[in-house]
């Protein structure tokens, strides 16, 4: 439904509250937003070519001088007179309209509704003496920018890339027939660098783009006016103006960005609801252009790329289809311009917002600075900005936990020295270990293992239980304050209301399950229906390959088995697959080494075998810990490092390769022209099959290393605090320079992922505790210190209460039974009789008290922990009251602003037919 000029009706401008979701229509882009000298080409309206574009995600145009907008409307109408004329393009041969190779041209169905079909009226031509030059340019400039049709006023929502060589024509011809069927407008243009590929520009129109807002429930603002949401503001108006006074002559923060370097997010905001062409009165409409924006755009187009036919059958629809058997190459939003500019940002201002992007947050420069997750959101969608917010206050929170470990740290390096155990194992000069082989070994002194114990001691002392606790009451801090979070951000980008929307259904579902059919509770409608012995029968098929086979394909196609109902619940399916593959590929060494490395190794004489040939593996004669820390320490340092390369360095070769073919083509040199956006996008890398899950699965299993086995390696929260550092300006230089811009997509969290997070808190605690009784030796000497050492019956009293620990520690074996040509004796790490005694080498009565006391740490620690992270879960709501209370108030007056605006419209109405109306509701 389309409005008329009288309709839209400007208000006055609207008093700003304290939400940030922008009113599109008013302010999506100001005229001072990207710079007081920047903006966007309008159709009408044509800026010179020395000022930066403004391509955010509206149109909206500064004001220029009268006399300007005549001569440039005037030059513009001779422009278009001479598209009329008989000149061909170059590039494109014979036809003036839409490009259509010849191949395709015979096989091309001439019952397309020619309505729908666009008409170029500009086209790149030689030069004429009948238009000035500058004019000329400029015009070039709007139609080769690749933000636009050739017309220069049609935006360009989507392009589809295709090879003219690949034989699926026919479902092509009739994909774009059912896309102009629905009311898209398409465009094709032949790349410059390359005869074989070809390019589909998709415009979505002022009507398609209302009827299916309206059918996926986008939300868009009102056009009332915004109301205070919190009583308090009124009566905390001069305290809080008298506190920012007194901010503003204190040092400034330097990790925020300044106002003036973000200036599009200053806007003034108003309430939503779900878009209704039969209400389209209620929205705020100044610009028709501008009132969609570019996102929401592209989102729209993508829900119709994915619901369009391109053969008679239930499942041949969706462009995910055309994309795997090679009708296209390529589906993409385009970028909104380049990334650089010649020119400095302080004094020319940013050209787009990609420019925006990559000038305040994705250099490397602004590491230190607070991301501009308003603008991340506007460019690429909710779920992006959702998941750098996550990454960031993930890191954020690492900042604590890194400073307490790098305490414990520090802490056993300056007591490395004045460690009992370490003094008297780097003493013992005269005790001889027992072999740790069975044929031609040679004899070590237990004080060769000096250094290992200094190592051990760094990460296994009295601040490790402290700081093992101390991280599982900080996981669980971390997670209840992200929700805190991610409910201030859902408000603020008005995604409160949205996860109540019914979510879309996956082609693929519609498609299997179209037979049987069920209503929906909520809407009261049929739908399709998956029976739950069908559901059963696919999940265990599901879950039994899992434990059987660690491949990505094999999870994809398990995936796709169960046939979930909606793309997020094949999103949470597949990422849950991938995280228990990769985190059993990763941790079953750390596993091995903590539980089980030299525990069931036996004894000299009687070494256990598996299968009666291969000796198992025994720990280090200072113990098993310090393979646990090295183990850490290389997965923290080094496979970060190698992740890290291979994240930006595979596209960044990729990019340069395709840069290196185009320039050796010389197709550019040849014809001295710039790429369209359109194709500098083409050459750009697609991003990562799954999205955001290979982005999402490296931080979980982060998080996991940093808290599953953090009692045995301190220093991994600072390690991953300065990793992320790095991982959150590589991530935003991949989406800014080296990726396709991805489809906008919206999402109120960050999926399963909370859930994953949750449950490596629950297992952190248990391995934390068992690491602690088990593979350190804090259990050990504990119970030395109190049962057998000099302080027995004083209590324990620093160190000199585990005085004589080592000898205790150590069991005594008789070299003569190994028959290898050794006499006397050797020591080895039990508790085990001598062989001189009644019962040899049997346990004696330390090992069961050592048994003892460590089971009873490890239930002691696991209750003491659980219910201190269930006390603080409790302490802390999920929703600030504040926000509570303002959405309660919100959801008031958007009841009240509806029953005005309607009423409003009713009264205008009668007024115009002449009739008399009164204030009451008709």
């Amino acid at each position: 439904m389309n409005t008329s000029r009288s309709e839209t009706v400007k208000e006055p401008p609207l008093k700003p509250s304290r939400r940030s979701m922008p009113c599109l229509a008013q302010s999506q882009t100001h005229p001072h937003s990207l710079s007081k000298h920047s903006s966007f080409l309008q159709p009408n309206r044509l800026q010179p070519q020395a000022r930066p574009l403004s391509a955010g995600t509206s149109t909206a145009t500064v004001n220029v001088v009268s006399e300007r907008a005549k001569v440039m409307e005037t030059l513009e109408n001779n422009l278009l007179k001479l598209s009329n004329t008989e000149y061909s393009d170059p590039f494109l041969g014979k036809d003036k309209d839409t490009y259509t190779d010849d191949s395709e041209h015979r096989n091309y169905d001439s019952r397309t509704d020619q309505s729908l079909l666009i008409q170029n009226t500009v086209t790149r031509q030689k030069p004429e003496p009948r238009i000035k030059s500058s004019l000329k340019n400029e015009m070039n400039a709007i139609a080769s920018s690749g933000l636009f049709f050739k017309d220069g006023k049609k935006r360009i929502d989507y392009i589809l890339v295709y090879k003219k060589s690949s034989l699926q024509i026919e479902k092509r011809n009739t994909f774009e027939k059912n896309l102009r069927a629905e009311g898209l407008m398409l465009e094709r243009e032949p790349a410059i660098t390359s005869t074989d590929i070809m390019f589909v520009k998709i415009h979505c129109p002022w009507d398609t783009l209302c009827k299916y807002a309206e059918r996926m429930n986008i939300r868009m603002p009102f056009r009332k006016k915004c109301y205070y949401t919190d009583w308090r503001s009124k009566t905390m108006g001069s305290l809080q103006r008298n506190i920012r006074e007194l901010k503003s002559w204190l040092p400034r923060n330097p990790m925020k960005l300044d106002k003036e370097a973000l200036p599009d997010l200053e806007e003034t905001d108003c309430y939503t609801a779900p878009f209704s062409r039969a209400r389209i009165h209620h929205f705020t409409i100044n610009n028709k252009d501008s009132f969609f924006s570019n996102s929401t755009r592209s989102r729209i187009v993508h829900h119709m790329l994915q619901r369009t036919k391109y053969e008679d059958g239930k499942s041949k629809m969706g462009i995910n289809r055309l994309l795997s058997n090679g009708t296209y190459e390529a589906a993409f939003p385009p970028h909104e311009g380049s990334h650089k500019s010649r020119h400095p940002i302080k004094t020319h201002g940013a050209q787009n917002h990609r420019h925006l992007l990559y000038e305040r947050w994705a250099r490397w420069g602004m590491w230190y600075k607070y991301q501009p997750l308003d603008l991340i959101r506007r460019y690429f969608g909710e779920k992006i900005g959702l998941y750098f917010a996550w990454l960031g206050w993930y890191t954020g929170m690492l900042i604590p936990a890194a400073l307490v470990g790098l305490f414990v740290f520090l802490y056993g390096l300056f007591t490395m020295d004045s460690s009992q155990v370490s003094k008297e194992i780097c003493e013992a000069n005269e005790t001889i270990m027992c072999p740790m082989c069975e044929r031609n070994c040679t004899l070590q002194k237990l004080n060769e293992s000096c250094i290992y114990a200094k190592v051990t001691h760094l990460f296994d002392n009295g601040g490790t239980v402290f700081f093992a606790i101390f991280m599982a009451i900080w996981a669980t801090v971390f997670l209840e304050f992200w929700k805190r979070r991610r409910a201030v951000l859902t408000y603020d980008w008005d995604l409160i209301d949205w996860e109540d929307e019914e979510e879309e259904l996956r082609p693929q579902f519609e498609a299997k399950y179209s037979q049987v059919e069920r209503v929906n509770p909520i809407t009261g409608k049929p739908e399709p229906f998956q029976p739950f012995p069908d559901k059963l029968s696919r999940l265990m098929v599901s879950v039994s390959g899992i434990f059987f086979m660690v491949y990505e394909k094999v999870a994809y196609l398990l995936t796709d088995l169960e046939h979930p109902r909606t793309e997020s619940e094949w999103e949470n399916s597949f990422a849950l697959k991938m995280f228990l593959f990769q985190f059993v590929n990763l941790n079953s060494s750390i596993f091995y080494i903590a539980f089980f490395l030299g525990r069931f190794a036996g004894r000299p004489g009687k070494y256990n075998k598996l299968f009666n040939r291969w000796r198992l593996e025994e720990c280090h004669p200072s113990g098993c810990l310090i393979d646990l820390c090295l183990q850490m320490g290389v997965i923290m340092v080094l496979k970060q490092m190698w992740n890290n390369f291979m994240e930006l360095g595979y596209p960044l070769l990729q990019n340069w390769w395709s840069r290196r073919k185009i320039k050796k083509g010389g197709q550019l040199l040849e014809h001295k022209i710039s790429l369209p956006q359109w194709e500098k996008d083409w050459n750009l890398q697609p991003m990562n099959l799954h999205g955001l899950m290979d982005e999402y699965l490296e931080m979980v299993l982060q998080f996991g290393f940093t808290t599953i086995f953090v009692a045995a390696f301190p220093l991994a929260p600072l390690l991953a605090l300065l990793n992320n550092i790095i991982e959150i300006r590589l991530d935003a230089y991949k989406f800014v320079t080296q990726w396709r811009r991805p489809m906008p997509a919206r999402a109120t969290d960050i999926g399963i992922w909370y859930g994953i997070l949750e449950g490596i808190g629950v297992l952190a605690v248990i391995t934390n505790a068992f690491v602690i009784a088990i593979t350190s030796d804090y259990i050990p000497r504990f119970v030395y210190a109190y049962k057998y050492g000099p302080c027995t019956d004083e209590g324990y009293r620093q160190e000199k209460c585990l005085k004589g620990y080592v000898n205790s520690s150590l069991s005594v074996f008789d070299l003569n039974e190994l028959g290898m040509g050794y006499s006397g004796y050797c020591r080895y790490r039990d508790y085990r009789a001598p062989p001189w005694s009644s019962a040899p080498y049997e346990f004696t009565l330390q090992f069961w008290h050592v048994l003892a006391a460590r089971l009873a740490f490890i239930i002691v620690f696991e209750h003491l922990v659980f219910g201190i992270k269930s006390f603080i879960a409790y302490l802390i709501p999920d929703m600030p009251k504040d926000l509570c209370d303002r959405m309660r108030r919100e959801k008031y007056l958007v009841q009240e602003m509806m029953y005005e605006a309607e009423l409003e419209h009713l009264q205008r109405e009668r007024k115009k037919n002449g009739k008399q109306y009164h204030h009451e509701w008709p």
